[in-house]
């Protein structure tokens, strides 16, 4: 299967944040000449930068997703509008990561999945990652990354993301996504990039057509388009703005995959599963420790104990040796069953204020 390209840094954000101060580090030591008070005051510039680094860092939220929930959608509207809702719960609550796994590894977890390359004998796991990914991508960068396909016929009726990296021609931002195209940069400097603006930018670094990128527009939205724009890090409008720059989407073939292969450094430090059988904790009342990349995790039609039970991986474990926290987020529920698409933004909602108050503490 084609894989959509990205060019730039996907991994741990506080990586991304390593690599950049390494790199202002090094410049430093280039400019001085080895004297010792300039030596004193290098290493203490480089200690307030690496505590800067620290104060910055901003924790990470991933949800975890059965790609079985989409074989119970009776039409390819009905799937299609169960991925739109998933989504927009995930944009609404600034959620970075969305995982979506397999009960059984029916996939190739080297071979994700892009909505240009699915077809009608795609699982609901490629057909969910497909649609995700579709919908992440600003508006006017689709026609160039995603080809038509009939698993596309009824995205038309889903609500945008209107997330903040889906700009329109008249708006400005300090970063704007792009895709490279096939013309030339003038003299040749770097390649051009489809910036959703009426004029294309320039960025300094070759790279072959129909990748895409984040771009620096720079501090001063009248700077002229001709002048030669920077390809930064996926992270860094999050990182060093603050700003929710959208998720990202990876493929796990079974639950245990989710938590081992998690993209971060460290891996996720803190796990929940949401279930109907968890511990039954308000949200006002609900303490979560100091974390870097916390992880939730919701069940399909069977719940996450289907899940564990079939993991070959987990055999002979429970929820709570899974997870540091198994909780039911909605407790005396009218209906029998509460779908995943509605648990998910029930679940979210719920974990709003603890994850606020856990944040505030770093």
């Amino acid at each position: 299967m084609a894989k959509k390209k990205r060019f730039g840094l996907e991994g741990d954000p506080e990586q991304a944040h390593s690599e950049q101060s390494s790199e202002k580090q090094v410049n430093a030591s280039e400019l001085t000449n080895g004297e010792g008070s300039q030596k004193t005051k290098k290493k203490k510039k480089k200690r307030q930068k690496e505590e800067g680094v620290q104060r910055k860092f901003i924790p990470t939220v991933s949800i975890a997703v059965p790609g079985s929930i989409m074989d119970n959608a009776q039409s390819l509207e009905l799937a299609t509008r169960l991925a739109g809702q998933i989504a927009r719960a995930a944009t609404i609550f600034r959620v970075d990561e969305i995982v979506v796994f397999d009960n059984r590894c029916s996939m190739d977890e080297t071979s994700i999945p892009t909505i240009g390359s699915l077809d009608a004998n795609e699982s609901g796991a490629a057909f969910l990652i497909g649609i995700l990914q579709y919908l992440e991508t600003p508006q006017y960068l689709r026609k160039s990354l995603f080809p038509k396909c009939n698993s596309l016929r009824f995205v038309g009726m889903l609500p945008p993301l209107d997330a903040p990296h889906h700009l329109r021609k008249h708006e400005w931002a300090p970063y704007r996504e792009g895709v490279t195209l096939k013309e030339k940069a003038p003299n040749s400097l770097g390649a051009l990039v489809d910036v959703g603006l009426s004029k294309n930018v320039v960025i300094g670094h070759v790279l072959e057509p129909g990748i895409r990128v984040t771009v620096a527009m720079g501090t001063n939205r009248n700077s002229s388009s001709d002048a030669l724009h920077q390809v930064v890090s996926t992270t860094t409008p999050r990182d060093e703005e603050g700003i929710y720059w959208g998720y990202k989407v990876r493929y796990a073939s079974n639950l245990s995959c989710v938590i081992d292969k998690c993209p971060y450094e460290g891996g996720y430090d803190y796990l929940i599963g949401t279930s109907e059988h968890g511990l039954k904790i308000k949200s006002s009342e609900l303490s979560l420790p100091i974390f870097r990349h916390l992880l939730i995790a919701f069940g399909g039609l069977a719940g996450l104990e289907e899940s564990i039970e079939e993991d070959k991986n987990l055999k002979g474990k429970n929820a709570g040796e899974v997870f540091n926290l198994y909780l039911n987020t909605c407790p005396n529920q009218g209906s029998r069953t509460i779908r995943t698409e509605e648990a998910i933004l029930i679940s979210l909602q719920y974990f709003q204020e603890p994850i606020h108050r856990a944040m505030q503490i770093t």
